[in-house]
């Protein structure tokens, strides 16, 4: 038991430098060159909240590797657990909560600052808007926890007769009791009136918790839904509208002719919108030509890197086509085994939360059965499935943001990533993953039973007082499976073609 400890302690510490270290070269790989050697406050937001997310996405893993410490326990309390999960759990997600409600919104709002405003001007008027948020949010917190941050449990109450203790043990399917007269045990035998809803106020850091799960949970389900389908199908389309040969220099020559005068288009409708807004016409109009704008800037850089794929240049140009085709196929098997994950997900959710009861344990039977072959794999192709529906509530994002006027588009993209598009897209994946982990703390219940995640997300967040209908009737998991299936059939209809950039903008001056 010891060893175990130990390992798990030794494990966890290399897991969270690992974390750190990956969080920095994602940023020093991601930033745009006009950020570097500055914006170093952002900078560190952006490395704590990728961290803090990517280590509570792990922890549910390494809740269940914990609860194996006690595997041979005959109950919780006859042995020590490694790692108090039940603390961290609370401390993860109350930092969480602080980074996507204050912190992050202080860095976006400090990095998009007026830069001709002096230092103390930019903070102030960033910590305006901070503590606005911060004086309604506790206002808000305050007044649902003293009104309705009670838990309703249903219990059943039971009584049963005394009989004396029995010299022999026979117990079978017709005789599950101790006594000869009863056939059933009283929790069998007990009227439905027995039945009763016992009240507790539940903790204020678990009640923070629940609140930000909910929110998450409507932005994973909707996100979360989108990109289960669309992560894989994406990289499948991107195969099939691959460049298939080289072009000629004449070829190319006409391309970049038509996109620098796309460009001078887009130029000239950028440089009226900034005009509009100078004069104080920001209304409906201009914020529909300022999504058309980014949109078909987006567009304009992606038909700029295809160009480019199509006609490499310089004296490596056979190389680089030769690694343009092996990205595509790369791209195309990911998106293969993607789709597998995909509907192994979808298949899950209906064979294990939607039907009731359910038809098979499913992807809990086969972590089971892989922890047998040896003691972490199971667990590593947990965290890999957790990772994953992370991974597609990006995807989901990227494309609703695309597709949809009234969300901003935040792309991420190598070496060409500004800060508060970084500071945006990890607030969403912090915001996401509190639903992430309570979405896998019940999908995956009967493979991470008995652990501090499912008592915290599991019986007091669904048994929340105004809350618990939601997960009663699996709403969000409903709306989940309906948004991959139309997702999927959108991609079917529409997902192969390639859209072309239309060009016009209808400025209101």
């Amino acid at each position: 038991m010891g060893d175990f400890n130990l390992a798990l302690v030794i494990v966890a510490i290399v897991v969270c430098v690992i974390v750190f270290i990956s969080s920095i070269y994602l940023l020093v790989n991601y930033q745009h060159p006009d950020d570097a050697n500055q914006a170093y406050f952002p900078k560190f937001v952006v490395v704590f909240g990728l961290s803090v997310a990517m280590i509570s996405i792990l922890m549910l893993p390494a809740d269940v590797a914990n609860r194996h410490a006690c595997r041979h326990a005959i109950y919780n309390g006859a042995c020590s657990l490694t790692l108090p999960m039940k603390d961290l759990w609370l401390a993860i997600y109350i930092v969480d909560a602080i980074l996507v409600f204050f912190v992050i919104p202080f860095a976006m709002f400090f990095y998009e600052g007026d830069q001709d405003k002096s230092l103390g001007k930019r903070i102030k008027s960033a910590l305006i808007w901070v503590v606005t948020t911060a004086v309604v949010c506790a206002l808000v917190l305050g007044i649902l926890y003293g009104v309705i941050g009670k838990v309703d449990f249903s219990v059943r109450h039971l009584a049963s007769a005394t009989t004396s203790f029995p010299t022999s043990w026979q117990f079978s399917n017709n005789q599950p009791c101790i006594g000869n007269t009863a056939r059933q045990c009283s929790a069998f035998t007990a009227n439905v009136t027995s039945e009763k809803t016992w009240t507790m106020r539940t903790t204020f850091p678990e009640y923070v918790v629940a609140l930000a799960t909910i929110v998450g949970s409507v932005l994973f389900t909707i996100f979360g839904g989108v990109g289960i389908a669309c992560l894989p199908l994406g990289l499948i389309t991107a195969f099939i509208r691959r460049p298939k040969a080289v072009i000629t220099r004449s070829q190319y020559i006409k391309e970049a002719t038509e996109l620098g005068k796309k460009a001078r288009e887009l130029k000239k409708a950028a440089d009226g919108l900034h005009q509009e807004e100078r004069s104080g016409a920001k209304g409906r109009k201009w914020r529909k030509n300022v999504k058309a704008v980014e949109k078909e800037l987006l567009q304009l850089e992606e038909d700029v890197t295809l160009l480019e794929e199509m006609y490499p240049q310089g004296e490596k140009a056979e190389t680089a086509w030769a690694f343009t085709v092996l990205g595509y196929l790369a791209k195309f098997i990911l998106g293969i085994l993607g789709l597998i994950v995909s509907i192994a997900w979808v298949a899950h959710i209906i064979i294990y939360l939607l039907v009731d009861p359910p038809l098979s344990p499913f992807l809990n039977e086969v972590f089971i059965k892989l922890d047998d072959v040896w003691g972490l794999l199971g667990t590593a192709a947990f965290a890999f499935f957790c990772f994953y529906l992370l991974l597609a509530v990006i995807a989901g994002a990227m494309m609703l943001g695309l597709k949809l006027v009234f969300i901003t588009i935040h792309p991420m993209k190598w070496g060409a990533t500004l800060m508060n598009s970084f500071l945006f897209n990890v607030g969403l994946i912090l915001l996401c993953s509190i639903s992430v982990i309570q979405f896998c703390a019940t999908a995956f219940g009967y493979y991470a039973q008995a652990t501090a995640a499912q008592e915290i997300f599991g019986h007091t967040l669904q048994s929340l007082r105004g809350i618990k209908y939601l997960y009663k009737y699996n709403v969000f998991q409903i709306g989940f499976v309906i948004l991959a299936g139309l997702t999927f059939l959108y991609y079917i209809a529409f997902g192969w073609r390639r859209k072309k950039p239309s060009g016009r903008f209808q400025l209101s001056s």
